[in-house]
C-alpha cells in the first residue's frame, strides 16, 4: 500500500479544496473550504462559471446571501464526490459575535437542507474566538454540528470540549511558521521535525487529553506544511490534506506506522482543566503565537470574503 492508503487505516482523511474537481483520485470521506480556497477556486476556468451561474440566479439576493449561496453550491458539489462531510465557513468578519455568527451558521445549514443534504453530512466552520465557540455551544444543541477553526491553543481546545463541539481543526503548519520565523537563525529545521514540531506537539497534546478524559470532540489536524507532520500525526482522529500533499502520500510507498494512540493517551498523566470566559481569554493572551495567528488567520479570511464580495458585486453590475 501507498502512504495515502496506509493512514487510512488509522486516521480518516479530508481533503482540504475548493476544487471537487481533484477530489476522486484520493478518495477521501470528507473535506473541508474556507474562504481563501472558494476565492482561488472561482478565479479558474473550470469554476468561474459556477459563481456567475449562482450569481446570476440569486440577482437581486442581499451580498452576503449570495455569497452563502456560492459556499453552499460548491459544498453540494464536493458533496457528489465525497461519502462524507463538508465544512462551510461563516463570514469571519463575524467571528466576535456569537449572535451574528449562530445566524448564519442556521442559514447555510438551512440552504443545505432544502437542497435535500441532511444534517449529518454538513460541519460549519467557525473561528475559535470565545464568541465562536458560545455560537457553536448553541448550534449543536440545535443539532448544527460545527468545526472550530483557526485553533492554535490548548485553552481552545479546551473551551471547544466542554462546549461539545463535533469537530476541531488544531492548525499544524501555521504554528511551525510560527516558531520558526521566531527562531530565526537558530531555528534547527532537523531537531524540530517529526514529533519535535511544536504544531505536532500541539495536536498531540490536545489527543491525548480528550482521549483521556473521553471528550468526544473529533481532532483534525489541518494547515500542513510538510509529509513529515502528516506522518507524525497519523493515528489522528483526522487529517485535512491538500491535494499537493495527498499526491505525495499516494506516490510513496514507504512504510508509515501509527503515531498516536488511544488506549496510550487514556493512560497518560494529565490534569482536567476547566476555563471560564475570563481563564479562556488569559489563557490565550499568555499565548503570543495563539493570539498572533488567531488575529492573522480572521484577518486572512476576512480579506478573501472581501475580494469574493467585488467579485460577485461586479458580476451583478
Amino acid at each position: 500500500m501507498n502512504q495515502l492508503e496506509q493512514i487510512k487505516q488509522f486516521t480518516t482523511v479530508v481533503a482540504d479544496t475548493g476544487n471537487f474537481k481533484q477530489l476522486a483520485q484520493f478518495t477521501p470521506r470528507d473535506a473541508t473550504t474556507n474562504p481563501s480556497l472558494i476565492l482561488k477556486a472561482v478565479q479558474q476556468p473550470d469554476y468561474a462559471p459556477l459563481l456567475a451561474e449562482t450569481v446570476q440566479a440569486h440577482r437581486g439576493s442581499s451580498l452576503d446571501e449570495i455569497v452563502d449561496r456560492v459556499l453552499v453550491r460548491f459544498g453540494l458539489e464536493i458533496l457528489k464526490v465525497v461519502p462524507g462531510r463538508v465544512s462551510t465557513e461563516v463570514d469571519a468578519r463575524l467571528s466576535f459575535d456569537a449572535h451574528l455568527t449562530a445566524a448564519r451558521a442556521r442559514r447555510l445549514m438551512a440552504m443545505y437542507e432544502k437542497a435535500g443534504v441532511g444534517r449529518d453530512r454538513v460541519l460549519i466552520k467557525i473561528a475559535a474566538t470565545w464568541e465562536g465557540i458560545e455560537a457553536a455551544r448553541q448550534l449543536e444543541r440545535e443539532g448544527i454540528h460545527c468545526n472550530l477553526t483557526l485553533l492554535f491553543s490548548f485553552c481552545q481546545a479546551v473551551a471547544c470540549g466542554e462546549a461539545g463541539v463535533q469537530l476541531i481543526s488544531p492548525f499544524v503548519g501555521r504554528i511551525y511558521d510560527w516558531y520558526k520565523k521566531a527562531a530565526g537563525a537558530a531555528w534547527d529545521e532537523q531537531a524540530c521535525s517529526g514529533a519535535n514540531d511544536p504544531g505536532v506537539q500541539s495536536v498531540s497534546r490536545i489527543y491525548t487529553y480528550y482521549k483521556k478524559f473521553g471528550i468526544a470532540t473529533e481532532v483534525m489536524g489541518a494547515s500542513f506544511r510538510n509529509v513529515g507532520q502528516i506522518k507524525a500525526l497519523a493515528g489522528c482522529d483526522l487529517l485535512t490534506i491538500s491535494p499537493d500533499l495527498l499526491a505525495s502520500l499516494q506516490s510513496s510507498d514507504e512504510p508509515l506506522t501509527r503515531a498516536l494512540d488511544p488506549v496510550a493517551a487514556r493512560h497518560a498523566v494529565v490534569d482536567r482543566i476547566t476555563l471560564d470566559e475570563a481563564g479562556f481569554r488569559w489563557a490565550l493572551n499568555e499565548d503570543a503565537m495563539a493570539t498572533e495567528k488567531l488575529a492573522e488567520g480572521i484577518r486572512a479570511f476576512a480579506a478573501d470574503a472581501i475580494k469574493l464580495d467585488r467579485m460577485i458585486e461586479a458580476l451583478q453590475a
